[in-house]
């Protein structure tokens, strides 16, 4: 097992929010809006009242240029 403070960003599975945005360098509040007028790619999780974003989704989508949400998922149902 992996001690807590060896941990880094990579090895997380789900983000917050705060967290996903500061993986793309904007503000929470930018994210939040991406998020609302579907510009934003990678599915959501919802836990209870929490949001969380997979990380390897993220990272993926980042890589990909970072693509409009309609576009994305596309890509993702051809098999990219």
């Amino acid at each position: 097992m992996v001690p807590m403070e060896s941990m880094t960003m990579q090895d997380e599975l789900l983000l917050t929010v705060p967290e996903a945005a500061r993986r793309q360098r904007i503000s929470p509040r930018h994210l939040w809006s991406l998020i609302s007028s579907g510009r934003f790619g990678p599915g959501l999780i919802r836990l209870g009242r929490s949001v969380r974003i997979r990380a390897d989704e993220l990272s993926d989508w980042l890589a990909a240029g970072a693509p409009p949400k309609d576009r994305w998922l596309a890509t993702r149902r051809a098999g990219r």
